[in-house]
């Protein structure tokens, strides 16, 4: 049975522990900061960071919304919304279906850019011939029609 008194990780602790219980490198550790999103972390005598659980817990926040492929700019602003206790939910729901629609919208263009790639690479001979219809779409050239079109 465990204490319960004993905190996961250590109440202060160095870069590379705070790395170590966050899942962050020490590197983006520190672009966070110059990010501003942590707060002033604070130094020990001999200029060392020093990290508590609140800064190990607002790593963790950070490298989920990093995992979930919200931007910096978002990650600031889902940040500021997470620290505000009287925030209205509301807020927090329009930033996560913006984010929500602008990765349908990338899909959607990748998936275009693969329906293109697989029309190309099916109009390629492929063989020992220079000519290849990837390429001329590449350079600008006319494209190919696409099946079933009469030409």
């Amino acid at each position: 049975m465990t204490n319960r008194s004993t905190p996961a990780f250590p109440m202060v602790m160095n870069i590379g522990q705070a790395s170590a219980a966050s899942g962050v490198s020490a590197k983006m550790i520190r672009y966070y900061e110059t990010l501003h999103l942590l707060p002033e972390i604070a130094r020990s005598e001999a200029g060392y960071r020093r990290y508590g659980s609140d800064d190990v817990n607002t790593l963790r926040f950070i490298r989920r919304a990093r995992d979930l492929g919200f931007s910096m700019a978002e990650v600031g602003t889902l940040l500021s919304l997470w620290r505000d206790r009287g925030r209205a939910s509301r807020e927090v729901k329009q930033v996560a279906l913006a984010h929500a629609a602008d990765l349908q919208r990338r899909i959607d263009e990748m998936q275009a850019m693969q329906r293109t790639l697989q029309r190309l690479a099916a109009a390629c001979h492929g063989d020992a011939r220079p000519s290849c219809p990837i390429l001329d779409d590449l350079a600008g050239a006319t494209p190919p029609p696409a099946e079933g079109c009469g030409h």
